[in-house]
């Protein structure tokens, strides 16, 4: 398995095991998404401890409106997360 093919998996697994806590598996609530940010991305959202933070987090995440996060709104987050981190590490070249 590829290094690529191992991140993705990472993503899905840990998207699956904060999903699975409460109701719907397939979908994230702003509970499971706190916890998710707090303790898989720590410093690197340094925001994940304030409830403002996390409220802005999640109605930006939940295009759909449905008061959940979906699998396909959680990769928004960590693509934009990815890509902050790569102009990081470009800056500091």
């Amino acid at each position: 398995m590829s290094d690529i093919q191992k991140a993705m998996a990472l993503l899905i697994t840990a998207f699956t095991k904060y999903a699975s806590k409460e109701g719907d598996q397939d979908t994230l609530n702003k509970e499971e998404l706190k916890e998710l940010l707090q303790t898989e991305f720590g410093d690197l959202l340094c925001k994940a401890n304030d409830k403002a933070a996390i409220d802005r987090i999640f109605k930006d995440l939940d295009t759909n409106k449905s008061n959940s996060v979906d699998f396909s709104e959680f990769v928004n987050l960590v693509c934009c997360v990815t890509q902050m981190c790569h102009e990081y590490f470009i800056s500091k070249k």
